[in-house]
């Protein structure tokens, strides 16, 4: 295998250092694959987003298994380019996967298919074959059908080999909009490779602190405390724990996949990527080779999918893992301390306490007191009327104001005048909820708007947080930290002065959508949305943005 996969190599590294196009590219697998015997083809694929469009050539082979009719399969996966490592290019793992092919071809155990992918790009080829594969091709995807299909795919490992060797394993698990694989599929591919390959398995690219410490010290954020903290077992493993779970939130909360292999999830299929983390040695393609051929044959033993294991957890170290009833209660108990103030702020706005003075005197005839005798304070509770057309326009109001600013920004306009764009659409977010709620004045008898609002603002955002806890809790932690405090306190007890006021809304207003002067992210967003189906972006201006801004006018009413 490693004669075979070096002699690869030396071919890719020869279209790299050509400059080939992505046809060339794709047309050197293919016939590498159909020189093995194996249904080979390329899949010609263009994404139309509103940064431009986007073109690639994708190339895959499909090993029919002796022993079954097709009806399941397995994946292997690489793609072109690489973004974890320092090397841009993924041919070493390229190479594995032609290798692989080569190597599996000569065995008649295999129960399920097996069909060999090679992605252009990062993440758009893989995106374009499987929505081919499956025949979800959206409206902005050209493409055709393809020409050679499989079964229901169970498993996919995707290979990131971009440097020369490498010394440990590391394991990319996070899908789509926080999507995660059954943990089965983790563990078996780390006991294989501790036990099999003989490679340490680590979380992502963070190496162990006991294992390099020279290293460790130097990227630590403690690098400049004292010796006796710095040097601190119990504080290197928490915070390499802390690092693992840091990275995780910064996937999921986002939905952006860790690597090629999360695009699977959308489609039920538990994958995971394979990172080789680079270093002077001593492993190379043949560990790499036995511990992919040793995962796929416990994948090809599977008589059901993978279900018995966990699909929520917190990954801190490769082999220990926190449940979902230790990290899920922090975000539902902060949702529903904001449930129960925004129905406290309900009832406060149905009820008025006030003091009454009561006096007895000498009663005429008419019953009524001639003369002031004695006088006592007593507390009354008078219901106030509550009107919601206010308070519900206002809020449909700010999210369907989102929902323009979400379309706006996938403009041509936009897209090419962004820093001024983001500008004038920030100006606008800010101006327009100032210009609405200006006009609204107060009747007596009837319950303040700013607390109808806060108590609907804090209900919404409490109901969001829930929901979104047991789809993506990492987004559902964020939202609780960002929206709890913000939320809850909009309501001054006091009627403050304007200025006060005013400033009070602009920081809300910054809170809720000063994300448009990061240029960058927000144009990856919109790109995520369009090629992948992320929806961070929209739930970001629909949701989080409206959410925040009520809290704002909130603040600004007197």
């Amino acid at each position: 295998m490693c004669i075979s996969a070096d002699q690869y190599l030396y071919h890719l590294e020869g279209l790299r250092d050509r400059n080939s196009t992505s046809e060339e590219r794709a047309q050197f697998i293919r016939n590498e694959f159909a020189k093995l015997g194996l249904r080979a083809a390329t899949q010609n694929y263009t994404f139309t987003a509103s940064s431009g469009p986007l073109s690639g050539v994708n190339a895959y082979a499909i090993m029919a298994s002796p022993r079954t009719p097709s009806s399941e399969a397995m994946v292997i996966s690489a793609t072109w380019r690489s973004e974890v490592g320092q090397e841009p290019y993924n041919l070493r793992g390229i190479s594995t996967v032609l290798a692989l092919a080569a190597f599996f071809k000569n065995y008649s155990l295999w129960a399920k298919d097996i069909i060999f992918v090679i992605g252009d790009g990062y993440l758009d080829g893989m995106q374009a074959w499987l929505n081919a594969y499956h025949g979800t091709i959206p409206p902005n995807l050209e493409t055709g059908l393809l020409e050679y299909t499989s079964g229901v795919i169970w498993t996919a490992l995707n290979i990131d080999y971009s440097g020369h060797s490498f010394s440990h394993l590391g394991i990319f698990f996070e899908g789509l909009n926080g999507r995660l694989p059954n943990q089965d599929l983790i563990n078996s591919v780390r006991f294989i490779s501790h036990y099999t390959g003989g490679v340490p398995f680590i979380v992502y690219d963070h190496l162990e602190p006991n294992e390099f410490p020279d290293r460790w010290q130097t990227t630590s954020i403690l690098a400049n405390a004292p010796d006796f903290i710095r040097q601190s077992p119990q504080l290197q493993d928490f915070e390499y724990r802390a690092k693992n779970i840091a990275r995780h939130i910064n996937y999921q909360a986002r939905g952006k996949p860790s690597g090629a292999h999360g695009l699977y999830h959308k489609f039920r299929i538990d994958a995971i990527t394979l990172y080789a983390v680079p270093a002077t040695g001593p492993h190379g393609f043949l560990a790499l080779g036995r511990i992919v051929e040793s995962a796929l044959r416990t994948t090809n033993n599977l008589l059901e999918r993978l279900h018995a294991s966990f699909f929520f957890y917190l990954l801190t170290t490769p082999g220990t893992f926190m449940k979902i009833g230790k990290f899920l209660p922090s975000a539902v108990l902060v949702s529903a301390a904001m449930m129960i103030s925004g129905l406290g702020d309900w009832v406060n706005a149905g009820w008025l306490h006030e003091a009454v003075t009561e006096s007895d005197g000498e009663e005429t005839g008419a019953g009524r007191p001639s003369s002031m005798i004695k006088g006592k304070k007593t507390v009354r509770w008078r219901m106030r009327r509550r009107p919601l057309l206010r308070p519900i326009f206002t809020v449909l109001g700010t999210h369907v104001m989102g929902l323009f600013a979400f379309s706006f920004m996938r403009s041509p306009f936009f897209v090419e005048n962004q820093s001024t764009a983001s500008l004038g659409l920030f100006l606008e977010l800010v101006t327009l909820p100032l210009i609405s709620t200006s006009l609204l004045d107060q009747t007596p008898g009837v319950a303040p708007f700013r607390l109808l609002l806060k108590s609907f603002n804090l209900c919404l955002a409490s109901i969001i947080i829930s929901i979104t806890s047991l789809l993506n809790f990492s987004l559902a932690a964020m939202l609780a930290i960002t929206l709890a405090v913000p939320l809850m306190y909009s309501c001054s007890p006091s009627s403050p002065l304007p200025i006060v006021s005013l400033a009070k809304y602009l920081t809300y207003s910054f809170l809720a959508w000063g994300w448009l002067f990061l240029l960058d992210e927000v144009k990856q967003a919109i790109w995520n949305w369009e090629v992948l189906g992320i929806w961070f972006a929209p739930f970001i201006c629909i949701v989080y943005g409206p959410l925040v801004t009520q809290a704002g006018v909130v603040a600004l009413q007197p």
